[in-house]
């Protein structure tokens, strides 16, 4: 791999600040948007309120931890403007979840917010090893969701050259790669995944491909992930994370010469990690639920929104500004299976110790005369036909699930394309346990 550290003089002033000018920045920034939620949102004057607090309450950023939480289900009940601080007409675009589970959840954009986004975007971007002038192949959705239109602005701005390919039509994602040149890449690791499978498929070599850096996110993904796709490919895998209720992908990048956990642009965004069961805070360093409170959002401002994300703070290292542990999953992703926690990402990490079977997989949760029951679905990897290897390679998973989870699990490993792909986001969890 190519090393692609970005030059320092390259870096805004504020991502290798002090410790102390970076803190003296957020609060002066926390208590003009306590402020500005407090006046303009009623859900938050009501909240305040109602736990007996003011914005002119905060002195210190610890303070902040007198102040409510926000939920998902807040913004679902203010469907679908009620959660905005500015007037209608100062909303330059609006972004939505897709509200599978429930009423979507709306978030709003003025053309400030949509500068700062830009900002934090190339910030992410320079970090990952992209320059002015590189080709960033963008296969992250484009639309409502918030990864394909918040990358992109950003790069643009940032000099890029952006093949705005969005997910789909995998073939042809090869085929744009290597006409166009692409150096990066933006996408879903589990879609990365697919693409990496195409190239196999149309006989091309992935160390071959022009393709020096992919930048993963929207859903949790594992180191063992990381090596699987840059051994193939013979490129970094960088980690982004983002979500909609906070202002999409930029909330915090890895960097490219570290790679040892994501810098959140804290000059933007609060960070504090909770117990996700007392609310309790947390000191940096131990696990727990990820909150963030926004420090200079105009149209979405948010306080200690509960993201139900799962890591650890941690200092900084090639940035001034503290580090996120790569997520572990989120805390109403995990499978509570007779007892025992189990996240996706665990069975993600065993099942890439086993050479025979490919990276794809899906769990279903059944229910046995009163017993609960997990099936992973896995795939071998090509050329594995002989149903006795497939079976060694499915018992040795079982296996590994067992002594380092805790639980049993039924492992079927299917040919290759058995399980289901994602453009997007992947469903790992498929349950059919009655309610």
């Amino acid at each position: 791999m190519k090393d692609l550290t970005p030059d320092k003089a390259s870096l805004d002033a504020i991502e290798i600040a002090s410790p102390d000018e970076i803190q003296a920045l957020q609060l002066k920034r926390m208590r003009k948007s306590l402020a500005h939620a407090y006046a303009n949102v009623d859900h938050y004057r009501e909240a305040f309120d109602e736990k007996g607090v003011h914005p002119e309450d905060l002195k210190s950023l610890s303070d902040l931890a007198h102040f409510p939480f926000t939920v998902k289900q807040d913004l679902r009940d203010n469907y679908p403007f009620g959660m905005f601080a500015v007037k209608r007409d100062q909303v330059n675009r609006i972004h939505a979840s897709s509200g599978t589970t429930g009423q979507p959840t709306v978030i709003g954009y003025t053309a400030n917010d949509l500068n700062m986004w830009s900002e934090v975007m190339q910030r992410s971007l320079r970090a990952a090893g992209m320059k002015r002038g590189d080709v960033l192949h963008n296969a992250y959705g484009y639309g409502l969701f918030t990864g394909g239109l918040g990358v992109h602005g950003g790069a643009e701005a940032m000099g890029l050259t952006v093949v705005p390919v969005s997910g789909g039509m995998t073939q042809r994602q090869v085929r744009l790669i290597e006409d166009f040149g692409a150096k990066g890449i933006s996408v879903t690791p589990s879609y990365a995944l697919s693409i990496l499978d195409e190239y196999r498929e149309q006989g091309f070599d992935p160390k071959n491909s022009p393709l020096q850096v992919g930048i993963f996110g929207a859903e949790p993904w594992t180191n063992a992930m990381r090596k699987e796709v840059e051994d193939a490919f013979d490129m970094h895998a960088i980690d982004i994370y983002g979500l909609s209720e906070v202002i999409g992908p930029g909330v915090s990048m890895e960097c490219v010469e570290a790679k040892d956990g994501l810098h959140i642009w804290e000059d933007h965004f609060y960070p504090e990690v909770i117990n996700p069961d007392t609310g309790e805070l947390l000191p940096d360093g131990e696990l727990g639920e990820l909150v963030f409170t926004s420090l200079t959002k105009e149209a979405f401002p948010i306080v200690r929104y509960r993201t139900r994300d799962l890591t650890r703070l941690l200092p900084g290292t090639a940035r001034s500004m503290r580090r996120m542990e790569k997520i572990t999953g989120r805390s109403d992703d995990m499978i509570i299976l007779r007892g025992v926690n189990v996240f996706p990402t665990q069975i993600e990490e065993q099942l890439m110790s086993v050479n025979e079977l490919a990276p794809h997989f899906q769990i279903e949760l059944e229910r046995d005369d009163r017993l609960d029951k997990m099936i992973v679905k896995v795939e071998a990897n090509p050329g594995v036909d002989d149903q006795a290897t497939r079976q060694a390679a499915s018992t040795a998973l079982a296996e590994k699930i067992k002594s380092s989870i805790g639980v049993t699990a039924q492992v079927i490993a299917g040919d290759v394309g058995s399980v289901p792909r994602s453009q997007g986001k992947a469903v790992r969890v498929i349950d059919n346990r009655p309610k």
